[in-house]
């Protein structure tokens, strides 16, 4: 699968790129926020700060400062009024910069284009920031979490399809701080003497090998049907398992179950596949492989 049918929004920033200061009019800020703060004519009292878990940032001669819920100009006001009441700078004129901000945005995780850090100013709907960071990317699955961050422990799962405006249902809002995480497609490798050597996307949940090798445009008349492997990762490592495909596709052997990433490999009878070389001959033959989402 391409990138989603939503296009990446121009100009989006991503997690390291400041917001434009007239969207921060209204943003207020928050718990791991980084600012910049400097103050007219004072070049020793310009800083970097990060807003921390209480909502303090901590400012030369000013110790901790709580910033936390106020807006760039009324935390302009407070520093202001600190250093002027403290004695520290008479008539001080205080510029504060936000140069990321976490507190108005929302993380886009998983199999998009371009994960990240991204703004959440107004009203934002999931596929807007699923459209800021590059749509989904060609392996991403048909279902998605957002997890609101009021409720940590209570992530909503949605649908999605190939094209994200055929689900205007999944297109809920989201909220400063939310969590949005693309799950990755159970995908299957067919390679070998097949016709179309490939990787499928299972998003059904479940494939056998006879269904797995008819994606796959069939075996070709040179393959060898007894020398067909499942690779499979688990827990101590790589596997291989012997697949009985000439006795399957006569009926004589019950068709197989496949697992998300399995390799099916059949070999060519027209060569010799060295005694332990099946594995890096399959590995690297699932490397290749281009990715097809079943429809």
């Amino acid at each position: 699968m391409g990138p989603s049918a939503l296009p990446a929004a121009e100009g989006t920033a991503g997690a390291s790129a400041p917001f434009q200061a007239d969207a921060l009019d209204s943003t207020r800020l928050g718990s791991g926020d980084l600012i910049n703060v400097t103050v007219y004519n004072v070049p020793d009292l310009a800083s970097k700060a990060r807003v921390n878990s209480q909502g303090d940032a901590y400012l030369p001669l000013l110790d901790y400062v709580h910033l936390a819920g106020l807006t760039v100009q009324e935390a302009q006001n407070l520093i202001q009024a600190r250093l002027s009441d403290g004695g520290f700078v008479k008539n001080p004129h205080v510029g504060l910069f936000v140069e990321h901000s976490t507190s108005e945005a929302a993380s886009v995780l998983g199999e998009v284009a371009k994960p990240g850090v991204y703004p959440v100013l107004g009203e934002r709907r999931l596929f807007d920031l699923i459209s800021a960071a590059g749509g989904l990317s060609e392996k991403a699955g048909r279902s998605i979490s957002v997890t609101h961050r009021d409720q940590p422990d209570h992530p909503v799962t949605l649908a999605l399809s190939r094209n994200l405006a055929d689900n205007p249902g999944s297109n809920i809002q989201v909220f400063p701080g939310d969590t949005i995480i693309v799950r990755k497609a159970d995908i299957i490798y067919v390679v070998g003497d097949v016709g179309r050597p490939s990787a499928f996307l299972m998003d059904s949940g479940h494939l056998t090998v006879l269904q797995a090798i008819a994606l796959a445009g069939g075996t070709t008349h040179t393959a060898k049907l007894n020398g067909a492997r499942i690779i499979r990762k688990g827990s101590s490592g790589m596997s291989e398992t012997q697949v009985p495909l000439k006795k399957i596709l006569r009926a004589q052997s019950p068709d197989l179950p496949m697992q998300a990433d399995d390799i099916l490999f059949i070999p060519t009878s027209a060569s010799r596949v060295l005694a332990g070389h099946t594995l890096q001959v399959a590995l690297q033959a699932a490397t290749a492989a281009s990715v097809v989402a079943i429809q």
